[in-house]
């Protein structure tokens, strides 16, 4: 007997889920065997897109990824959004629409923590709802065929229940995620997995959109910063009224212009490139907020990947340039290893507030890209393009089909006259 063909389309969103298409792609199938059915032939087919432009409500990309089912003939239709949703404040990780075999998963719902494991198993729980149905009924019965299956398989799924978004983890005894079946007014979703609390759940929801803002990818743009604040640094450490500076600050100093010049960059950066939201900007207040917080978070990491790369370049320097026997000459007390450590600290504080922020950052594409008020801004630009591009091709096949109407007439009308 032949297998039928199962067809599961995962739509990405541009930027952090993209890394993962490949792999996904290539383990999904085998694993949707073994969660959902055996007897059907898996195929994954990944693409990206970003469904919509700006929105505030789960129901639109849902809706959205239902048109791309019906476009690509999936059987199944998983969308991966970065974008944050909320039902009473309290954050949506997971919803789908069973009639209709289409799901969605809100990235930052997630949380910051390893993210691959919880996307897979995400996804596989989703399909099994869409596969089996959402009663309880429907979850005892795939329960038991889970429970059927050879535990050493497999090994890797740390979610093997047909009620749970993802497997037990410690981050999920802080945030615990609950499942939901919505309202008769919400017939478009059979389940939803939401956070508990709201206040963990906020805590959830903006740790997952600085990893999915990725600092990291923004460190590139610093690097003519780096080369402006060592150089300003360099010319400082020669002088010994650095040196006396670093050995009288005490600890808490030392902490506090660390935190004086982290900030101030971020600042900075935040005001040079226009980089907060403001109340027109078109969301609801708390999203606003909530897109700040994640746009001064994410610069605060790339800031101290800065600084620390920074530092150890000092650290270097301290090392080749003051000789031990010239800063015991100059600095009181006694002198070792650890003050070319406190040089190094004050003047990485002090080049960052001096030599750095006057500067732009180089490549301010990237840093733009790694907010979410600009991702939705762009979004919405090219949902509005395509809107129109689709209008103005409707439009010409119109006049086409008129023309050839007016030709065919012509024609008509020619004969008749003969």
């Amino acid at each position: 007997m032949s297998k039928s063909t199962k067809i599961l389309g995962l739509i990405t969103a541009p930027g952090y889920t993209e890394e993962l298409v490949d792999i996904l792609e290539s383990s999904l199938p085998d694993l949707l065997s073994y969660y959902v059915n055996e007897e059907d032939h898996w195929e994954v087919d990944c693409v990206t897109d970003s469904l919509t432009g700006v929105t505030e409500d789960s129901r639109e990309v849902l809706g959205a990824a239902l048109e791309r089912k019906s476009d690509e003939g999936w059987d199944f239709a998983v969308a991966l959004t970065d974008l944050p949703f909320f039902k009473n404040k309290r954050p949506i990780v997971a919803e789908a629409y069973e009639q209709e075999n289409v799901a969605m998963i809100s990235i930052p719902g997630l949380g910051s923590t390893p993210m691959f494991k919880r996307i897979r198993e995400s996804v596989l729980q989703l399909v099994n709802e869409m596969y089996y149905g959402s009663s309880e009924k429907d979850r005892e019965q795939a329960e038991q065929r889970l429970e059927s299956k050879n535990g050493k398989q497999h090994k890797e799924l740390k979610n093997r229940s047909s009620t749970r978004l993802v497997g037990k983890r410690p981050f999920e005894w802080v945030s615990p995620l609950q499942r939901e079946t919505p309202d008769d007014d919400e017939s478009n979703i059979d389940v939803r997995f939401t956070v508990k609390s709201r206040v963990s759940g906020a805590l959830r929801v903006l740790t997952g959109m600085v990893r999915a803002n990725r600092p990291w990818a923004m460190f590139p743009a610093f690097l003519k910063l780096i080369m402006i604040a060592f150089a300003t640094g360099s010319y400082a450490i020669v002088f010994p009224t650095l040196w006396m500076l670093s050995s009288d600050y005490g600890i808490w100093r030392m902490f506090l212009l660390t935190f004086v010049s982290i900030g101030a960059m971020t600042v900075w950066i935040i005001l040079v490139h226009s980089l907060w939201e403001k109340k027109n900007a078109g969301y609801k207040d708390y999203i606003r907020k909530l897109y700040n917080a994640a746009t001064v978070l994410t610069l605060f990491v790339s800031v101290c990947m800065y600084y620390v790369i920074l530092f150890l370049l000092f650290s270097l320097a301290v090392l080749l340039i003051i000789p031990m026997g010239m800063l015991e000459s100059q600095v009181t007390g006694s002198v070792s290893y650890i003050n070319y450590f406190y040089i190094a600290w004050t003047a990485t504080s002090i080049a960052t507030i001096i030599g750095a922020l006057g500067s732009a950052l180089e490549n301010e594409d990237v840093v733009l890209s790694s907010t979410y008020g600009y991702r939705q801004r762009q979004r919405y630009k090219q949902v509005k393009e395509a809107e129109e591009e689709k209008k103005e091709a409707e439009e010409e096949k119109k006049e086409a089909a008129e023309e050839k109407k007016e030709a065919a007439e012509e024609k008509q009308e020619a004969e008749e006259d003969n």
